[in-house]
């Protein structure tokens, strides 16, 4: 009995210890910038209940993220720049974590805390880079820019929609956010019941586009904006913000629904509840913009200035308040270890820094710390990768940050002391101020510059914990298409997939216009004739390394890969074919009448088994 006491003494105080660490909850709405909350003045839209939470909170006044919400995403997650991580866009096979990269979830779980996620996840659809591939033990999620996005589920609309929920598909009753809120709070409930502190992740779609809210929630922002005091403002215009600011009414209320469940459940003493958003306002200078200029993805302040509010009563934080200087994204995840005492077991370097001090009133941020935003452009709208269409990220389209100066793009400075609105570009006049923000703008790009723009590839297939593997046009390398209204249309764009294939074997190869849930013909409409018919009468497969021929076999403009008609009932056409272990590019291609010619959409690769 005696040699029992040790061992079950230690295990006891494990679950003491467990019990007594603070929850963590960050939640991050989608497209909300810091003019929407009505404790930041806006005219139009009421939060009280994100007024309430800002009231019991320390703000952090002068924090910014990433213009776009991918990089935002990422470097929340890691603590690292997006530059560092690998998501550094929104598309076009950039915004993907690198492998790895540990997330706030892995550093939580190996503490012992439950880890969830719920909404939208943006990082990676396929696996290695899926929530439960990144330490997320329940997850709740669609993988893109929105929930009507490429690789999402066919044809959901916010309302009783089929999201990922533990790697299956799953059907769920609601509208989006109410769901995610939903799911969130059982899974917090869960985590208490068991005993386990929780570490929790909530991003809500909304109010990203398309703008699809509740009716009850728009027609109240209708009846405001009705009122004479805006008429100013054009009509469209008022239709658009009524479908926006909707959204976040209902943002707002579920957050009053969040907030009595900690209470009711005892939780919200000891959970560290962080509220912020992931860039700039989409419409905040279209009607209010609380005195800065721009908007998402915009490298004016407007485009990553955001709110931020922690609230902690058991933290011993001190009063509510604003808490000044620079701060970012990259600080969240080394503050949250911080302040919860963990230390990972490998040595980790974050980008950020801790703010627990700064939180606990001891120190403020230094008055000269310099933040560098950036993120990598779109590629152009290209039809096809080429060198005139990389997503590539570059020193000279940064934003630095020094006190209240702002150089832009290396070539525009401003004082938002003296202009806050950002219209006088003063660097002529302050070449002092250029050389100090140049110098840590070019060391932070040749710490970075070598992985900043690798690419990465956008699956492992054949392996174990994915098969079959669906790809979407979503990672296709530098070309963007991310929207089911895309492929609706038909358009005609060319791109290919870096993929790695796990094990050499059998491979079915399926290529696709349109996602099996959806059942359409590649050369027709979908079933209830939506969507537009392309007249398809061929596909084309060419993986690099496989299917090569000899230079004695080759002729002028033979092409090297595998080709199969396309009859007009056909839903898919399947190639087989043995490949080799390691990684390769993965090109498609459906061609036709008329000069038409796209690549496969969707593309579903199954391991069948060993090589025939």
């Amino acid at each position: 009995m005696k040699i029992m006491k040790y061992p079950v003494f230690l295990f006891l105080l494990s679950i003491t210890f467990l019990s007594a660490q603070p929850n963590i909850l960050v939640i991050m709405t989608d497209d909300q910038g810091y003019p929407e909350v009505s404790a930041h003045g806006n005219p139009v839209l009421q939060t009280p209940n994100l007024d309430r939470l800002h009231g019991q909170s320390l703000r952090l006044s002068d924090y910014h993220v990433a213009p776009m919400c991918t990089p935002t995403r990422g470097q929340l997650l890691t603590g690292l720049d997006a530059a560092r991580n690998g998501a550094v866009n929104v598309s076009s096979g950039r915004a993907l974590l690198r492998p790895e990269v540990s997330t706030i979830a892995d550093f939580y779980q190996e503490a012992g805390y439950s880890t969830g996620v719920f909404g939208k996840w943006h990082l990676g659809a396929n696996y290695p880079f899926r929530p439960q591939d990144r330490g997320f033990q329940e997850s709740v999620w669609y993988p893109s820019s929105s929930i009507p996005s490429v690789p999402a589920y066919w044809g959901n609309d916010y309302f009783d929609d089929v999201y990922m929920h533990n790697g299956k598909e799953k059907h769920f009753k609601g509208y989006c956010a109410d769901v995610f809120f939903d799911e969130a709070k059982r899974f917090m409930l869960e985590s208490a019941k068991s005993k386990k502190p929780f570490m929790c992740y909530l991003a809500t779609n909304t109010p990203h586009g398309p703008f699809w809210p509740k009716e009850e929630d728009r027609k109240v922002i209708a009846e405001v904006l009705a009122q004479s005091k805006f008429d100013h403002l054009d009509n469209n215009l008022k239709k658009r913000l009524a479908l926006y600011l909707g959204m976040i009414r209902n943002i707002d209320w579920n957050m009053g629904k969040l907030m009595r469940f900690l209470e009711d459940e005892n939780l919200a003493k000891n959970t560290i509840l962080i509220f912020k958003t992931d860039n700039g306002s989409l419409l905040g200078p279209q009607y209010f913009n609380a005195g800065m200029r721009g908007k998402k993805t915009e490298i004016w302040e407007g485009g990553h200035r955001v709110p931020c509010f922690i609230r902690w009563p058991k933290g011993n934080l001190g009063e509510p308040r604003d808490i000044g200087g620079l701060t970012q994204v990259q600080d969240i995840l080394p503050t949250l270890l911080d302040l919860c005492q963990i230390k990972p077991k490998k040595k980790t370097t974050f980008d950020g820094i801790s703010l627990a001090s700064v939180l606990r009133g001891k120190k403020q941020v230094s008055d000269d710390r310099v933040l560098i935003i950036n993120y990598s452009r779109m590629p152009g709208f290209s039809n096809y990768p080429s060198p005139h269409s990389q997503t590539q990220m570059r020193a000279d389209q940064a934003a630095v940050l020094w006190k209240r100066w702002r150089l832009l793009e290396d070539r525009e400075l401003y004082n938002l002391a003296t202009d806050p609105m950002q219209t006088k570009n003063v660097i002529i006049q302050h070449p002092e101020v250029v050389a100090k923000m140049r110098k840590p703008l070019y060391e932070w790009w040749e710490g970075v510059k070598d992985l900043a723009n690798e690419a990465q590839n956008a699956a492992i297939i054949g392996t174990q914990y994915e098969n079959p593997t669906k790809l979407s046009a979503t990672e296709w390398l530098d070309v963007f298409v991310d929207q089911q209204g895309q492929i609706r249309r038909g358009v005609l764009k060319n791109g290919y997939w870096l993929i790695d294939v796990a094990r050499a074997g059998q491979y079915e190869i399926e290529l696709r216009r349109w996602p099996k849930e959806a059942d359409g013909t590649i050369s027709g409409t979908l079933p209830d004739g939506s969507g537009t018919a392309l007249p398809i009468n061929q596909a084309m497969l060419y993986l690099s390394g496989h299917n090569h021929l000899k230079i004695s076999e080759k002729k002028s403009y033979q092409f090297e890969g595998l080709t199969k008609r396309v009859n007009p009932k056909d839903k898919g056409v399947t190639f087989t074919m043995n490949l080799k272990k390691g990684p390769t590019a993965l090109h498609t291609w459906f061609k036709g009448k008329d000069g038409i010619m796209l690549s496969a959409y969707y593309v579903y690769v199954n391991h069948k088994g060993d090589p025939k």
